[in-house]
């Protein structure tokens, strides 16, 4: 039977006051604190751990972990980077580094650390996106078409592999692919994620539509209403 998480605190904490250098306490601690989302007191405990034992190397990826469920994303970026130069054949650290310069809106770092992931496994598709997420972000837009192109290829549905070759597109300049791309995807997404198509998608019509389209695509429920009917497109 699990254990619950603030159980873990208590029994944690209660070693701790006996043993004050017990690694292995402040890593436990830590995985409870992050459970309960109390990401600083995680943070704390997991860089305890890591100071008491700096070749753990599974104290270094709890910290990354911690440090990217806080936000602090290039803090995590750099943690799965020392870990993956200890095991550069780590393609896991490697792309959790590009994940994390992608999330600190560091496009060239993730697109240099996505090139690594793929060199170590040329058919990872998440890598691919990353890779193509990074490079649209910096403005590539033939690399980052290539990119998107074959993880979509490699993971056809995928639906944040179809966006991301819509954001492609439109970058490439080809705004009526990219519409229809994520006109149909906002259809089979929900909740955030159709949100965040729909915006795409208004922003993308808004600037091709003529004047009726910019209308349109200015009154949000009209927009999805006529969305929703598949009456609108670009040419």
């Amino acid at each position: 039977m699990e254990v619950p998480a603030e159980a873990v605190v208590q029994e944690t904490t209660d070693r701790l006051a006996n043993r004050p250098g017990d690694d292995a306490a402040h890593e436990l601690r830590a995985r409870a604190m992050l459970a309960l989302g109390r990401l600083d007191e995680a943070e704390r405990d997991a860089a305890a751990a890591v100071r008491l034992d700096p070749d753990e190397v599974r104290y270094r990826e709890l910290l990354a972990e911690v440090l990217a469920a806080r936000g602090a994303h290039r803090d995590a970026a750099l943690e799965f980077d020392r870990l993956a130069r200890n095991d550069p054949r780590q393609v896991a650290w490697t792309l959790a580094k590009a994940n994390e310069w992608l999330a600190a809106a560091d496009g060239a770092k993730a697109v240099e650390a996505a090139r690594q992931a793929i060199r170590l496994d040329p058919t990872n598709t998440d890598a691919q996106l990353v890779l193509a997420r990074g490079l649209t972000r910096v403005g590539d837009a033939g690399a980052a078409l290539a990119a998107a192109t074959r993880a979509v290829e490699q993971r056809p549905g995928d639906a944040l592999a179809l966006e991301t070759l819509a954001d492609a597109l439109w970058l490439a300049g080809r705004p009526a692919e990219a519409f229809a791309r994520l006109a149909q995807l906002a259809l089979d997404l929900a909740g955030g994620d159709r949100t965040r198509v729909v915006a795409k998608a208004r922003s993308v019509y808004r600037h091709h539509a003529g004047w009726l389209g910019r209308l349109v695509a200015g009154l949000p429920p009209i927009f999805g209403w006529a969305l929703r009917r598949g009456w609108l497109a670009l040419r």
